[in-house]
């Protein structure tokens, strides 16, 4: 995701873009007329297409607007000074540092149960080999010697 500053730019851009199109629109749609002279005072009835475009560049503009607004004060404020922005770095390193510490700490917790369940899956898989030797063993005696 961009920056702000970047965010910001783009909503700018994108604002011009809208006023650009909107000015475009009214060109193409607005129906030619004369100048008139200074006493004749007529008015021309606009086509109900320009309204359609005249309520969606205004919608648009305006929800650019507030977007614009939006990202101007999530910006940092001028009370934001060096010091404070140190501070702050400092606490999120020294905070990244702990979460360092216990990662390790539960690494190390980890190495040590799998360490445990593998001497425990060792000890039956040798007990499944003794119990199964004697089996066999016991089944060679059962059937007597073998014949010939």
């Amino acid at each position: 995701m961009a920056d702000r500053v970047t965010q910001l730019q783009d909503a700018v851009n994108q604002m011009a873009e809208h006023f650009c199109n909107s000015i475009g629109v009214l060109q193409q749609n607005a129906t030619p007329s004369k100048f008139q002279s200074p006493e004749k005072h007529g008015t021309a009835e606009a086509p109900a297409v320009q309204d359609d475009f005249t309520q969606l560049f205004a919608q648009l503009i305006a929800r650019t607007a507030k977007d614009v607004d939006v990202l101007i004060d999530s910006l940092p404020s001028e009370e934001s000074t060096t010091e404070l922005q140190n501070a702050s770095l400092n606490k999120l390193e020294q905070d990244s540092k702990d979460a360092a510490q216990r990662l390790a700490d539960l690494v190390k917790r980890g190495d040590t149960l799998l360490l445990r369940i593998q001497e425990a899956l060792s000890e039956i898989a040798e007990a499944q080999l003794r119990t199964k030797s004697a089996l066999t063993s016991k089944s060679r005696a059962a059937d007597g010697p073998p014949q010939t």
